[in-house]
């Protein structure tokens, strides 16, 4: 009996200790994160990958490509990035490279990403996609592309622009003013721009009549500078008119601004509520001196030889007066 009894007690001690043991195995894998090994892990795919170019300058070219990122497997809702990277096909050095945020992806969703990459115009490269689930490298996606030197450039891309316009009273003679005018054109390009024919023409405001017309040339202009360009318009007296300006590329026209004359403005009355052309007295503004600019240099040359004293001359004369006082002291 009391043999049945003992081994009755070893049995239930055993299954005990084992019950401990694997309670304690299960709480160690809750509280130690372990369960997270049973997670789907992740699968992305880069499908595909187009380019167009959305610009086509001299010397540079704006690629516009676009991946199509598929999320193959996995249930975590993580945010993805793609960084796109290009690299010379001539060097193998990396030209530049631009990351863009595509957010959380659904099991079996495909999500379109586009970038532009502004590259020089040369040769080809090897252009990179390269997909990030929260900053872990999931997959990748490459395209290659080629001859970009002879791709011609866009016709309309000319990079100027004519952001301003001045205009001056020559002469006034026989009910005609002679009137100069200054057209700003401005580069905003990445190269020095070509010289373009420009027509600069004079119409009257109300019957659209051409008054006069003009052709002259852009000139040359570097990247991020502006130029100055006169011409001479003549046309009758105390009218209104809009002045065209035409920038030309071969038989195209590829930039365009205007600019206003009003020689017999328009005023409301507002006593009577009615309009009526205000007289402009424009031999008053014939020959406008004009102070030309002067160099930097020069302004700087005027002011160190104003008139006074300069500091070295100052310091003797103090020395000198300092001496005379102590003698005559």
């Amino acid at each position: 009996m009391n043999k049945l009894g003992t081994r009755s007690t070893h049995v239930l001690f055993s299954k005990s200790f084992f019950l401990i043991f694997f309670i304690s195995i299960v709480a160690f894998t809750f509280g130690s994160g372990c369960i997270k090994n049973f997670e789907e892990e992740s699968y992305y795919n880069i499908r595909d990958m187009d380019i167009s170019a959305d610009r086509t300058g001299a010397a540079f070219i704006d690629l516009n490509v676009t991946t199509y990122v598929e999320k193959v497997q996995g249930d975590s809702a993580k945010n993805t990035s793609l960084l796109l990277k290009a690299y010379s096909r001539q060097s193998g050095l990396l030209e530049t490279q631009k990351k863009i945020e595509i957010g959380a992806l659904k099991k079996g969703e495909t999500k379109s990403v586009s970038q532009v990459l502004t590259l020089p115009k040369a040769g080809g490269y090897d252009l990179q996609g390269v997909l990030f689930e929260d900053n872990v490298q999931k997959g990748n996606g490459k395209i290659k592309v080629y001859n970009l030197d002879a791709l011609p450039a866009d016709v309309q891309e000319t990079g100027l622009g004519i952001p301003e316009m001045d205009f001056r009273v020559k002469k006034v003679e026989g009910g005609k003013v002679l009137v100069e005018s200054d057209i700003y054109l401005t580069n905003e390009g990445r190269e020095t721009s070509k010289d373009f024919r420009m027509l600069v023409k004079v119409r009257e405001m109300d019957a659209g009549l051409l008054a006069d017309k003009i052709w002259t040339r852009t000139g040359e202009i570097k990247p991020e500078a502006t130029i100055i360009q006169t011409v001479n318009l003549t046309m009758p007296d105390q009218y209104n008119y809009i002045v065209e300006v035409l920038i030309w590329n071969n038989d195209t026209i590829v930039e365009r601004g205007e600019g206003y004359i009003q020689l017999s403005p328009i005023v409301e009355v507002k006593e009577k509520n009615t309009t009526q052309a205000r007289e402009i007295q424009t031999s008053e503004f014939e020959n406008v001196v004009e102070r030309e600019m002067i160099p930097e240099e020069e302004s700087m040359a005027e002011k160190e030889s104003a008139p006074g004293f300069s500091l070295s001359l100052s310091a003797i004369l103090l020395c000198s007066a300092a001496i005379l006082r102590r003698r005559f002291a």
